[in-house]
């Protein structure tokens, strides 16, 4: 059975950085999107960012664009999330998912929950002023 655990949430000050990390596994193929998911209260959960685990292409919304960097690393089978330069409206439950193979998946789907089929318990990310 595919299982997705996410850590390393916290608090932390504006401005400050945290690295949220997500052990996967049970995954019976090398080649799926895998990415992070958010919901702050009251709000829809909101696709972050996504890797293609074949060839590392990476896509990230635009709000998070150049602050986050996702990467992974296939021997531990572990997805990372290093956020810097973190805003209080980065506060959320942060999730990490995981979908099926092909590469027009990430890259035609990754905003899309409906994409990935496993998902983390998640992790809290609470940045302060």
């Amino acid at each position: 059975q595919v299982k997705l655990v996410e850590s390393g949430g916290g608090s932390v000050q504006a401005g400050g950085s945290l690295r949220l990390s997500c052990v996967v596994s049970g995954v019976r193929y090398s080649s799926y999107c895998v990415g992070w998911f958010r919901q702050a209260p009251g709000k829809e959960r909101e696709g972050v960012a996504a890797i293609y685990t074949s060839d590392s292409s990476t896509y990230y919304t635009d709000s998070v664009k150049g602050r986050f960097a996702i990467s992974r690393d296939n021997a531990k089978n572990t997805l990372y999330l290093q956020m810097n330069s973190l805003k209080p409206e980065d506060t959320a439950m942060y999730y990490c998912a995981a979908g099926g193979p092909g590469g027009a998946v990430c890259s035609g789907g990754w905003r899309q929950q409906t994409t990935f089929t496993y998902w983390g318990q998640g992790t809290q990310v609470t940045v302060s002023s």
